[in-house]
Formats: C-alpha cells, sequence, structure tokens
C-alpha cells in the first residue's frame, strides 16, 4: 500500500454514540408503552427513521423528528403535547451526552500522526459531529473534517477529489461494513472494520466481505502494526 490519506469513521470508531440512542430508543417505548408493545414501537420508530433519511438525513435532530412522527402514528394523533415535549427533552439530554473516547483510538492516532494525513469521515449532523470532535480533544489530529450527508461510493470519490489523492492511497476504518467498508473497497480504496458491540439496524448487512483491500480487527490499535 502507498498510502496517502487515512480516514477515521467517527461514531462508534472513535468515541461511543449508539450506546446513547438505544438509551434513548428505551425511554420513548416506555413513554409509549400505554400504545404498544416495546418491540411494536421500536419498529415502527425504526420505520419511520429510515422513511426519513432521504429528507433529514442523519444525527440526532433528524432522530427526535423521527420520534415524534412515530408517536403521533403510534397514538393515531392523539398524544399530548406533554409527551412531545418529552420527546424533545429526550433530544437534548442526547445531544448533551458526555464524550467517551473508545479503547486504544488516542494511541493509535498519536502513532500515525505525521506519517499520514489523518481525516475524520462521518455522517449525521454536521454542528453536532464538529461539537463532539471538539470535545473529544481529538481535534489536534486531524488535518480534514468531512461531515457527509450519505457515506456512497460517489461521497467518497467526492472526498478523495477534495484530498487530491487517488482512491488506491485512502485507508478508512470505521465500524460499519455498509458505510465505511464496502463504498471505499468499490472505488478501489482500502478498508478496515473495527466491530462496535452493537450497530445500528440500517448498517448492518447479511453477506461476508471477501477483497483483498479489506482488513478485520478486534480493536483499533492493530491497525498500527499493519501501516
Amino acid at each position: 500500500m502507498s498510502l496517502k490519506v487515512i480516514a477515521f469513521d467517527a461514531d462508534d470508531t472513535l468515541f461511543v454514540n449508539e450506546t446513547y440512542f438505544l438509551e434513548t430508543e428505551e425511554k420513548f417505548c416506555d413513554l409509549m408503552s400505554d400504545y404498544l408493545s416495546h418491540k411494536s414501537i421500536s419498529q415502527e420508530l425504526f420505520r419511520i427513521e429510515i422513511k426519513n433519511l432521504t429528507i433529514y438525513g442523519y444525527g440526532i435532530k433528524a432522530y427526535i423528528l423521527s420520534m415524534i412522527e412515530a408517536a403521533m402514528t403510534i397514538s393515531n394523533h392523539t398524544i399530548p403535547v406533554e409527551v412531545v415535549a418529552k420527546i424533545i427533552q429526550y433530544g437534548k439530554e442526547l445531544l448533551d451526552k458526555p464524550i467517551v473516547l473508545l479503547d486504544g483510538v488516542e494511541e493509535t492516532l498519536e502513532s500515525l500522526y505525521g506519517k499520514y494525513k489523518l481525516v475524520v469521515a462521518t455522517k449525521g449532523d454536521l454542528l453536532d459531529q464538529r461539537r463532539k470532535l471538539h470535545n473529544s480533544g481529538l481535534g489536534k489530529y486531524f488535518h480534514h473534517i468531512e461531515v457527509m450527508s450519505d457515506k456512497q461510493e460517489q461521497d467518497y470519490l467526492d472526498l478523495i477529489k477534495r484530498l487530491e489523492i487517488e482512491p488506491s492511497e485512502f485507508f478508512m476504518i470505521g465500524n460499519s461494513l455498509k458505510s465505511d467498508v464496502l463504498p471505499v473497497l468499490g472505488i478501489g480504496g482500502y478498508a478496515a472494520h473495527v466491530p462496535f458491540h452493537t450497530t445500528w439496524a440500517h448498517e448492518k448487512i447479511d453477506h461476508e466481505v471477501k477483497h483483498d483491500n479489506f482488513h478485520s480487527f478486534e480493536k483499533i490499535t492493530e491497525v498500527i502494526p499493519l501501516l
């Protein structure tokens, strides 16, 4: 590999994210438990989240709007304004969660810093992602922060063009095979999967990844000897 840029996903690669969403979903299910079972509420919320992706994109603000819509749908538009206020409160609490770095992240960044151009390539809300990266203390390691509306092949090609490199000089590290690995392999780049203990259903795939440019690790520090 003749790499120039190492890119990192942010949520659940650098710091904890999905755990907080699951906690919030559990509170939402409790709030709406008079109408349906927890399983049915979760399924309806997920359906609405996916439906809204093309409108709202990813991130906590989009999630708040989807929770409100799900509550209206589940209750047949009978929920009182107090319930809407509670959902908004849950969203604000989610935005205010502490930034918890994952094991080995800073050690890995310190090892690679100065040897490659390090960038963040993540999805979500621009303001929230920049806030989290700033509060994490990791911003000093990164040359560039890219908050993407999605992570399809074209999104990565656009990023690579802005970085003025070739796909073969790009290495992506993340916890999602669907978003962080497959599109990068598809354009001729390199990718490593570092799993988090829980994954959003939308990011799961049902097949094994086999590719010469693909690497799979149990923890992020395993990237260091490879690079």
